[in-house]
């Protein structure tokens, strides 16, 4: 995951996201129509070099042959790492960071959220809201 997520080997993440892809659907349990990722502040974004959460959905997308909105959604507000926040605090700050821009492209769509890393789900619960 190092490799993934800290020195820029997209190829592997592809190959996570398909992964996922072929076990959702194997599971029979889930049935999105959409994936969304959650936006990184585009300072952070260019920072990384790239969103890993598109990287998976890219690989998940490829694997079950459903679109990524990622533009969906917007990151209003820059958020401190929440790698040393507890998870009260990891709620705290992602409350209200994003923003729906296009409500009508998941308008009674089922929708799965996929992030690169879920520790609280505080950044899910935010994007759910």
């Amino acid at each position: 995951m190092d490799q993934f997520k800290y020195k820029g080997n997209k190829e592997l993440g592809l190959q996570f996201g398909r992964i996922m892809g072929d076990q959702l659907q194997r599971s029979n349990r889930f049935y999105p129509d959409v994936l969304i990722p959650p936006p990184l502040f585009p300072a952070k974004e260019k920072r990384r070099g790239y969103n890993q959460a598109i990287v998976l959905c890219d690989g998940i997308s490829e694997s079950m042959k459903i679109p990524v909105l990622d533009k969906a959604i917007i990151r209003r507000h820059h958020t401190e790492t929440q790698t040393k926040k507890g998870r009260v605090k990891r709620r705290k700050n992602m409350e209200g960071k994003f923003v729906l821009t296009n409500a009508e492209a998941i308008r009674n769509k089922h929708v799965l959220l996929v992030d690169d890393v879920v520790t609280t789900g505080a950044t899910l619960e935010a994007l759910r809201k």
